[in-house]
């Protein structure tokens, strides 16, 4: 069953929609309540976070930073990272290749 464009929990707090994927790059928004955790992982997919709403510290490979509205951060590919809400927050997220580990078609 396809998960794409359909609403699923991440984590405690985020839920995420992913996008219809092209052939290497794809999209998701990702929602997270007050406090939610995006936990630590890693992947192989290079990353660029848009905040569209809210206020986020993320945590890549030990450095913190904070972006909110408007403001973008990049994740290298096999970089540890992670997400903390500061407040209710909306990204956008994008990867390259596609993440075949999440997307179901």
């Amino acid at each position: 069953m396809s998960n794409i464009g359909v609403w699923e929990n991440a984590e405690p707090g985020v839920k995420r929609k992913i996008f219809e994927p092209g052939e290497t790059i794809m999209m998701m928004e990702v929602h997270f309540e007050a406090n939610a955790e995006g936990y630590v992982h890693s992947h192989l997919h290079e990353q660029l976070s848009y905040c569209i709403k809210g206020k986020l510290e993320f945590t890549i490979d030990g450095e913190k930073r904070v972006i909110g509205q408007g403001e973008t951060i990049y994740i290298p590919s096999g970089a540890k990272h992670g997400a903390l809400a500061l407040e209710p927050s909306i990204l956008l997220d994008t990867f390259t290749p596609v993440r075949e580990d999440l997307v179901k078609r």
